[in-house]
């Protein structure tokens, strides 16, 4: 028994068309980081600008009511990464790619054109549902197209696609300070965001169903010699696999999943989890961490403002296109490592930094290359080690999981940090940052290394073979 079809696309090399299946799937990681990002420079215009915040006399943003704001769409994200992970699995990637797209750009409008605090709110919930959905469809998508020597490559472009989104929320954030009025300053940075948006849907909807889903789940001849027509490949194909039925039969309920996968499960939950509690803690409120170590340069303009408290996501950018470069070649298991201690000692350097040395700009630095080190490891891998190890008919599902609880660490952290911060002060955030990056760098070490293996061989779904 084998699985020759499959192997076609295991055995292509990298081309355009694997290039622009990431570019499709990566706009949706642009609007992704650019919605949840550009919240902390709406937050900052905000607090700074109260007056200017709603025609309602709301004339201050409480302490609640930011952590609300700053949360809503890590919250439901969660919501949108269970919902379609599963849904993703039931009916298919094609299916559903491209409504979480719509569901972007209308919490994006809706968020712009908010009345007041409490629309916005629940403008950015919705928003936060295509996030959330955005997670385990893009990510799949890209695994099951990719190939087995280039397929962390092709979702990590995926998912470089959020330092990108970061980087042009910032810039327009400088550009609405710079020429328009701070009433429709944080409006215009919420709205642009629906343009990626809307831009993307139509391709999403074009792209055929993946061969792995077409061949495993759908069985469905068509949509198989679609995707192979899509890359160029001619060859005749048969959908007769008993083998491969009784492994899906394995993990055919959401039990037995469990029942079978829950190692790993552990394993990309609490790491995820443990990942973007630092990441989202400290990006989200960068620009109150940043006026906290180094209130001088926060001086001046609120274009000024924005620049300062953008230069840990400049920073933290080339860490994307590191792991791009760096996936494939020493692999999932070893980046993740390295980059958990890299932020480790990077977080202890700074606690002890601001505590016993009395310059702060070497405070700040530190913390800017923080964002490089988690994101050149942890926050890609995390993203692309869920995608390849679980079972076709629950590949989605198992992302979505993943990502779920990752969004439940930020969401925490999120809506705990502005309490953290008055009560325990940044040295002993970073202090506990650290030592929770030391605990991923021990759960990871009970990773098994998908680098360069086909995805049924790393799945198991090939375990009944003979």
């Amino acid at each position: 028994m084998s699985i020759n079809t499959l192997n076609h696309f295991d055995s292509l090399k990298l081309s355009l068309k694997h290039i622009k299946v990431s570019l499709i799937a990566g706009m949706g990681f642009f609007t992704d980081a650019y919605d949840l990002f550009s919240i902390t420079i709406v937050l900052y215009i905000l607090s700074v600008y109260p007056e200017h915040s709603f025609p309602l006399n709301l004339k201050i943003l409480s302490l609640p009511l930011s952590a609300y704001l700053a949360t809503s769409a890590i919250l439901f994200a969660i919501v949108g990464q269970l919902l379609f992970g599963i849904i993703s699995d039931k009916l298919g990637r094609k299916k559903v790619y491209g409504l979480e797209a719509a569901l972007l750009a209308l919490g994006a409008i809706l968020s712009a054109f908010s009345p007041n605090i409490y629309w916005l709110i629940a403008s950015r919930a919705l928003l936060g549902v295509g996030i959330g959905g955005d997670y385990p469809v893009s990510s799949v998508i890209a695994s099951e197209y990719g190939n087995a020597k280039d397929r962390g490559k092709m979702v990590a472009l995926v998912f470089s696609n959020q330092g990108l989104g970061i980087i042009a929320a910032v810039l327009v954030g400088i550009l609405s300070a710079l020429f328009i009025p701070p009433s429709i300053a944080w409006r215009t940075v919420l709205g642009v965001a629906a343009i990626p948006a809307l831009a993307v849907i139509y391709f999403r909807r074009k792209m055929p169903e993946t061969p792995r889903y077409s061949y495993h789940v759908k069985k469905d001849l068509n949509e198989l010699k679609k995707a192979a027509e899509y890359f160029g490949i001619q060859s005749n194909y048969e959908i007769s696999q008993k083998g491969i039925d009784m492994a899906q039969k394995k993990t055919s309920s959401f039990s037995r999943f469990i029942k079978n996968y829950w190692k790993p499960l552990l394993i990309t939950t609490s790491t995820w989890f443990i990942m973007d509690i630092a990441l989202y803690g400290t990006g989200v409120y960068s620009s109150f961490i940043t006026s906290t170590i180094v209130p001088k340069l926060m001086e001046g303009t609120l274009s000024k403002a924005i620049l300062i408290s953008g230069l840990p996501y400049i920073v933290g950018l080339p860490g994307y296109f590191s792991a791009v470069a760096l996936i494939d070649r020493v692999g999932r298991k070893a980046l993740q490592i390295a980059g958990f201690v890299f932020m480790a000692v990077i977080y202890f350097l700074t606690s002890f930094t601001l505590q016993k040395l009395s310059d702060p700009l070497i405070a700040f630095s530190l913390f800017a290359m923080s964002f490089y080190a988690i994101n050149l490891g942890p926050n890609t891998t995390t993203f692309i080690i869920p995608s390849e190890i679980y079972p076709t008919n629950k590949r989605s599902t198992g992302h979505g999981i993943s990502a779920a609880a990752g969004k439940l660490g930020a969401a925490i952290s999120t809506l705990y940090m502005p309490v953290w911060r008055i009560t325990y002060g940044l040295p002993l955030i970073f202090l506990g940052l650290g030592l929770l990056s030391l605990a991923g760098v021990v759960i990871t070490t009970y990773l098994q290394e998908p680098k360069g293996v086909p995805l049924e061989i790393i799945s198991n779904e090939m375990q009944v073979l003979a």
